[in-house]
């Protein structure tokens, strides 16, 4: 097994998540392979007070990024970059930092302190061309528990590219809004928004990838399994927007990723060359999802049809049959394998109800992870 990926976080005396630290260090131990449920976080001690004039911020250092802070150019610009578009935008050393830092926050908020404030007086726009439950109450209940105030726009009030340009939109809700968050269709969109706004930009899903989703999956597999570097991750499924993220991640930390879906329906071929060219992780794409999962660490599946594909239901059911995951195929995985799903999850389709109710299932803590992840990304992105 390869070498932990995170040193440990050195907090500043001032901020409240200093008493945290050695909470949240459980999430980062290599022989952690029990849920999360089972950690009571009632333990968590509470944080000082707070004090005039004391700042509350995260200071994420690792040794790592020690070493980093004298790094070429190139990194630190990497480090600093204004949006979240690509998960691959950013270094190893950055999604560390960003993952540990929403450890702490997410063990802040357990522990139920509201006094870190953060996104206090600021705005963020949400676009919605894609509706979804998740993205929107993750971001918008994240950013409240925060101190900051979402704004929704969905397709009634916002049709970017139709009734006004791109150009136009993310100027205006720059003139407005601190950031903006977008979950849109096509993947020239959410590029068109980083180009033109003046503020960050968070990428909620597009067609091509779903950046958000995998550093939340990333999170959940820190904490359950104990490092992310040299997971095996098995998917199952359609080569879509998930298995794209996962591609890139693995283009910059290193796993070993298996897709598993029906021939013709097979992740980007760029995306995948990206993702072997990077020369750090094992990439295996098959035809043949029961010979995968064998030593899994992780088995991850996702609905057959995506939003926008609904008319070839009834066609990629009949070409998924073979790709369900269902209890056999969870103990061909091993009994130490998780299950994962990002949700909606079409039971009785790519999964059965007894494996997403098993013990080793967990998507309910992978979707919760989407608000601690989300907010360490926009925390990252405000320098904070």
């Amino acid at each position: 097994m390869a070498a932990p990926i995170l040193d440990e976080c050195l907090l500043r005396s001032d901020s409240p998540l200093a008493s945290l630290s050695s909470a949240s260090s459980f999430f980062f131990s290599r022989s952690l392979r029990r849920p999360l449920r089972s950690v009571s976080l009632a333990s968590v001690p509470s944080p000082p007070a707070r004090t005039a004039g004391a700042g509350f911020r995260i200071g994420c250092l690792s040794t790592a990024n020690a070493a980093f802070s004298i790094s070429s150019s190139h990194e630190r610009e990497k480090s600093r970059l204004k949006d979240f578009i690509h998960i691959s935008d950013f270094d190893k050393e950055t999604i560390m930092s960003i993952l540990q830092k929403a450890s702490e926050v997410k063990a802040l908020l357990k522990s139920g302190d509201r006094a870190f404030q953060p996104f206090k007086g600021k705005t963020m726009a949400m676009i919605f061309s894609k509706p979804s439950m998740r993205t929107r109450v993750s971001f918008e209940t994240g950013f409240s528990l925060l101190g900051g105030h979402a704004i929704y726009l969905g397709p009634d009030d916002i049709q970017m590219g139709k009734r006004e340009d791109t150009r136009d939109v993310a100027r205006v809700l720059s003139r407005y809004n601190d950031i903006i968050m977008a979950r849109v269709f096509a993947h020239q969109d959410i590029l068109d928004l980083g180009k033109f706004a003046s503020v960050p930009v968070v990428n909620g899903l597009t067609d091509y990838n779903h950046p958000c989703q995998i550093m939340a999956d990333a999170l959940t597999i820190i904490e359950h399994i104990g490092q992310l570097e040299g997971a095996k991750i098995v998917y199952v499924g359609d080569g879509n927007n998930i298995v794209h993220s996962w591609l890139l991640l693995a283009s910059v930390v290193p796993l070993h990723f298996v897709c598993a879906c029906p021939k013709g329906f097979e992740p980007d071929e760029k995306t995948v060359e990206k993702a072997r060219s990077a020369g750090i992780s094992k990439i295996v794409l098959t035809d043949n999802p029961r010979e995968a999962v064998e030593g899994a660490d992780v088995v991850y599946s996702d609905v057959w049809a995506s939003m926008g594909q609904k008319e070839q239901v009834s066609f990629r059911r009949q070409k998924f049959q073979s790709f369900q995951v269902d209890e056999a195929m969870m103990e061909l995985a091993g009994s130490k394998a998780y299950f994962m799903h990002c949700l909606p999850a079409e039971r009785g389709f790519e999964v059965t109800d007894g494996v997403i109710e098993a013990p080793n299932s967990i998507v309910f803590t992978q979707a919760e992870n989407r608000m601690h992840a989300q907010n360490a990304i926009m925390m990252h992105l405000f320098g904070l």
